[in-house]
C-alpha cells in the first residue's frame, strides 16, 4: 500500500509540473510582449520518473545469482539496507574486497632497516665479539686438549647439530642451549640493565637472559651450516608477561619455528599470539617490522 500511495503522488506531482507549464504557454501574448512570456515561461517539465521497488532488485540479483554456476559462488551475503551507505542493497557490481596478504619475515609480516641507534651499536658489538670467539673455536677444534670450557661447550653442541639436518638440527640446539644456560638477569651477573654477550662467554658462566640464549643458538646453528638468511634473532614484547623478550627464528619451507628459552619444543610463529615482533636482527643488520599494506584488489566475480 505504501509504495502504491508512492507511486499515485510521484505521477500526480508530475502532472502538475506539466498542466502549469501548458497552462503558461497558452496564455502568453505574440509579439514583443509573446517573446517576453516565452523568456518568463516555466522550465520544461522533467524526465518521468523512475519508480522501483525493493522487489525488483531482490529479483534482479536473484536472477543473476541463479545464472551462476554454484560452484562459482563464494558466498551470499545478507545486506540490510538499515547497515548504512556502504552495505545498502543495490544491483550495482560487486565492489573490490581489499586483499589479505602475507609477508615472508616471521609472523607474516615485513621489514625494512631500522635507523642507526642503540641496537645497532649493541649488534654490531656482539658481531665483533662473535668473530673473535670464532677464531678461539678454530684452536679449539685443532688442540682439543687446550680448549676452554665455554669453547668445548660450544662445539660439541655444534658437532651434535651437524649430525641432523632440518628441524631435528633446530630442535637439538634448542634444548642443548637451554640446558646448559640457566636464566640470570643482567642486573645480577654485569651489574647493568642491559648487555648481550657472545655464545663463549655465555657457556663459560653458563648463565645469561634471554638475548644470551638466543645470539647463542644463533651461532651455534650458523656453524652447523644453518644459512645466515633462514634466521632472525627476535626482539618481542610478550603482551602476556608484559615486559621485553628475545627468541630465535628458523624458516622451515614456508614457516618460521621459534626457539625460545621459556620453552624446550619448537613452536611455529603463528601459535604465538601474545608475542609482539618489534626487531628483527640478521647478518644484514637490524631492522624493524610492519604489518603488511593491502592495496584494494578486483574481486573474481567483480572482474567477471
Amino acid at each position: 500500500m505504501a509504495d502504491r500511495h508512492g507511486t499515485l503522488v510521484g505521477l500526480l506531482a508530475v502532472a502538475l509540473l506539466a498542466g502549469a507549464a501548458g497552462e503558461a504557454t497558452a496564455r502568453a501574448k505574440p509579439g514583443a510582449a509573446g517573446a517576453a512570456a516565452e523568456r518568463t515561461a516555466l522550465p520544461p517539465a522533467p524526465a518521468p520518473v523512475r519508480f522501483f521497488t525493493i522487489n525488483q532488485v531482490l529479483a534482479k540479483r536473484d536472477s543473476a545469482i541463479a545464472a551462476r554456476p554454484l560452484a562459482a559462488i563464494e558466498d551470499w551475503p545478507l545486506r540490510l539496507a538499515s547497515l548504512g551507505p556502504s552495505d545498502t542493497l543495490n544491483d550495482a557490481a560487486p565492489r573490490a574486497r581489499a586483499a589479505r596478504l602475507h609477508g615472508a619475515e616471521p609472523f607474516g609480516l615485513f621489514t625494512f632497516r631500522a635507523p642507526e641507534g642503540i641496537l645497532w651499536t649493541k649488534w654490531r658489538g656482539v658481531e665483533a665479539e662473535i668473530t673473535s670467539e670464532l677464531a678461539s673455536v678454530a684452536a679449539c677444534r685443532a688442540q682439543p686438549d687446550r680448549c676452554a670450557p665455554g669453547a668445548a661447550r660450544f662445539v660439541s653442541i655444534v658437532e651434535a647439530a651437524k649430525a641432523r639436518e632440518g628441524r631435528a638440527r633446530y630442535d637439538e640446539v634448542n634444548r642443548a642451549v637451554n640446558d646448559a644456560v640457566r636464566y640470570v638477569s643482567d642486573a645480577a651477573l654485569h651489574g647493568m640493565a642491559d648487555r648481550w654477550s657472545a655464545p663463549l662467554a655465555t657457556l663459560a658462566g653458563a648463565a645469561g637472559d634471554c638475548e644470551d640464549y638466543a645470539i647463542a643458538k644463533y651461532v651455534a646453528l650458523r656453524e652447523a651450516g644453518t644459512p645466515a638468511a633462514d634466521m632472525r634473532l627476535l626482539l618481542v614484547r610478550d603482551r602476556t608477561l608484559r615486559q621485553d623478550h628475545a627468541v630465535l627464528a628458523v624458516r622451515e619451507g614456508e614457516r618460521w619455528l621459534v626457539l625460545d628459552n621459556l620453552n624446550s619444543l619448537l613452536i611455529e610463529d603463528e601459535r604465538l599470539k601474545h608475542y609482539q615482533p618489534l626487531f628483527a636482527l640478521d647478518h644484514d643488520g637490524v631492522k624493524l617490522f610492519a604489518a603488511p599494506y593491502a592495496g584494494l584488489m578486483p574481486r573474481r566475480d567483480a572482474a567477471d
